[in-house]
């Protein structure tokens, strides 16, 4: 995360939030201010590290950087949710078609894909719900749907571990809106050539929906074969979007250590919003 876009919100926090503004106690005495509360949050997202480990960093002590992460996400999920967490609007939706088009595959929108965060200090009574069966550990499902460029347009977090991804679409909101009313089905033309919004690259297991590309998964024929090359490729879009998210923050590659639910699902969105924020500032500089 470059300088300003920490400053930035930084200063996003400090103004809507009292927390996040520097006061003086009843001595006259400076309390925390903007910048260590922030970097302690940031510090424990980004290197995953314990909360006592970032005394030496910025002078903040365990419970006092436990409640900086937990209103820092907040204020993160508060501020910044409706411009970096939101769907696609249609310039987005113009833009992201045309680099489909680019790539060789007029219509799609993006990849859809699930991930499982481990969940250490789960409670006991629900680790039956949250027992991943080929992992042997409680895990909690993200479902997001990433475009080419890295940005996550849709997250669906809280799934029990134990079900696996064709059951996270069912409870997923995220074809509610084609199923009640279509409103998400626009017809548009790139290069002189009329298309109908849009497919999401899938895994072969997911149903038979018309919003789904899947591949091919025994290829007779060259042209079938060349088809499923390219759209196996095109589906790791939303594999580096995790692998990405994951690198820049390493609290979401470890196992979590929270008890509530509720404060891993914030990290998890802060997280999200964090890295397309990131995606916004770095974009011009991709390959």
């Amino acid at each position: 995360m470059r300088r300003d876009v920490f400053l930035r919100i930084v200063d996003a926090l400090s103004n809507v939030y009292p927390y996040f503004q520097q006061r003086v106690d009843a001595t006259g005495r400076r309390g925390l201010s903007p910048l260590q509360k922030c970097t302690a949050a940031i510090w424990m997202l980004a290197y995953g590290v314990a909360a006592d480990a970032v005394d030496d960093y910025v002078r903040i002590g365990e419970s006092t950087t436990i409640e900086c992460l937990e209103k820092f996400v907040e204020g993160v999920i508060s501020v910044f949710q409706d411009e970096y967490l939101r769907k696609p609007n249609p310039n987005d939706v113009q833009r992201l078609l045309q680099m489909a088009e680019d790539r060789g595959f007029p219509g799609m929108l993006g990849s859809i894909d699930c991930m499982h965060w481990q969940w250490k200090n789960c409670p006991k009574a629900w680790k039956g719900m949250y027992m991943s069966g080929y992992r042997g550990v409680a895990t909690i499902v993200l479902e997001v749907v990433a475009s080419s460029d890295l940005w996550i347009w849709h997250a669906f977090f809280g799934v029990c571990g134990s079900n696996n991804d064709i059951n996270v679409l069912d409870r997923s909101p995220m074809f509610d809106v084609i199923l009640n009313d279509r409103a998400l089905e626009v017809n548009y033309t790139i290069n002189g050539n009329n298309y109908t919004m849009g497919y999401y690259l899938a895994d072969g297991i997911y149903p038979e929906w018309a919003t789904f590309v899947k591949s091919i998964s025994k290829p007779q024929g060259e042209k079938r074969k060349l088809f499923a090359q390219y759209q196996e490729g095109q589906r790791k879009d939303v594999e580096r979007a995790f692998g990405v998210l994951q690198a820049r923050f390493a609290i979401i590659r470890g196992p979590a250590r929270f008890w509530e639910k509720k404060k891993l699902a914030n990290i998890m969105r802060a997280c999200i919003i964090l890295h397309n924020m990131i995606v916004e500032d770095e974009r011009d500089s991709y390959a």
